[in-house]
């Protein structure tokens, strides 16, 4: 597996390391370290503006951003993956995705801190662009690294289905584990009491839609490497898995095919459920 690993000095991004080495081990790492530094990114202006001190400034952060790798080429030390370092001045989430789109990557993995998705979209977070524009799946975690055990996947029709189903066919877990299948069944809304009458036909079909496909996907998994359960839950999609992620150590969701503006203007479940749980999310592209 290539893997394309984000980094900063936050705790979340140390977390994101270790839950990507419980998930997979990788055979190729590019572990990037963007240093942000706004407008101060060009010497031109440093120097209109007469800055004193900025050139020990930068080689300051850029040799606090070696250390860093350092750190964390030790923490992914595996005898059989080479890893490649990029520290450098320049917008983080930029750096990952041309990182990730030039060595090929299988997987991008980033730590997030938690800010709501008004804030990120006023302020920006490296977590929030990558999942936007990501060109591949992606990790997201959170603090508190865990050994994974128990996982929710959740399907809502055939082509994210099989897109997930393939990434974990092709991309198995280390371990053994539990698979949980989710689909939810979102009710329609109307505004008049008397039409649901006419909508219980539609909530059979959708139900019985559902069951099949958690069936179908369940079936793909054999023993020894899986046990699998199935579930349908009715509500909004994000809220329900977010509800029945309780207790799981691993959420695994797709992004519907969408990418960037798109993504974001038309709304994205996995976006959405990112935000609502406190564990791992992996996103299948």
């Amino acid at each position: 597996m290539r893997m394309v690993i984000g980094v900063d000095w936050s705790d979340e991004a140390f977390a994101a390391v270790q839950q990507a080495l419980f998930l997979y081990r990788p055979t190729e790492v590019t572990v990037v370290h963007g240093i942000e530094m706004g407008i101060f990114e060009y010497p031109t202006i440093t120097h209109i503006a007469g800055l004193q001190g900025y050139e020990e400034f930068r080689r300051a952060v850029t040799a606090a951003g070696a250390q860093l790798l350092d750190r964390t080429a030790a923490t992914v030390s595996i005898p059989s993956a080479s890893v490649k370092r990029i520290n450098e001045i320049g917008n983080p989430a930029q750096m990952i995705l041309q990182a990730a789109h030039t060595a090929k990557a299988d997987l991008i993995v980033v730590g997030a801190r938690g800010r709501s998705r008004v804030a990120e979209a006023v302020l920006g977070s490296v977590s929030h662009r990558v999942l936007m524009h990501s060109p591949c799946t992606t990790l997201i975690a959170r603090r508190e690294a865990r050994p994974i055990q128990r996982v929710l996947v959740a399907v809502e029709g055939k082509e994210d289905a099989d897109r997930i189903v393939g990434w974990l066919h092709d991309h198995p877990f280390m371990n053994p584990v539990e698979l949980c299948i989710l689909s939810v069944v979102v009710p329609l809304g109307v505004a008049e009491p008397y039409m649901l009458a006419g909508l219980e036909p539609w909530s059979e079909v959708a139900r019985t839609y559902a069951e099949d496909l958690v069936k179908r996907v369940a079936a793909s998994f054999s023993a020894p490497a899986y046990k699998v359960r199935t579930c349908v839950a009715t509500g909004q999609a994000a809220a329900t898995v977010a509800a029945q992620a309780e207790g799981m150590d691993l959420i695994v969701v797709s992004t519907q095919g969408r990418h960037g503006l798109d993504r974001f203007l038309m709304g994205s479940v996995s976006h959405s459920i990112v935000h609502r749980v406190s564990g791992p999310v992996l996103i299948v592209h």
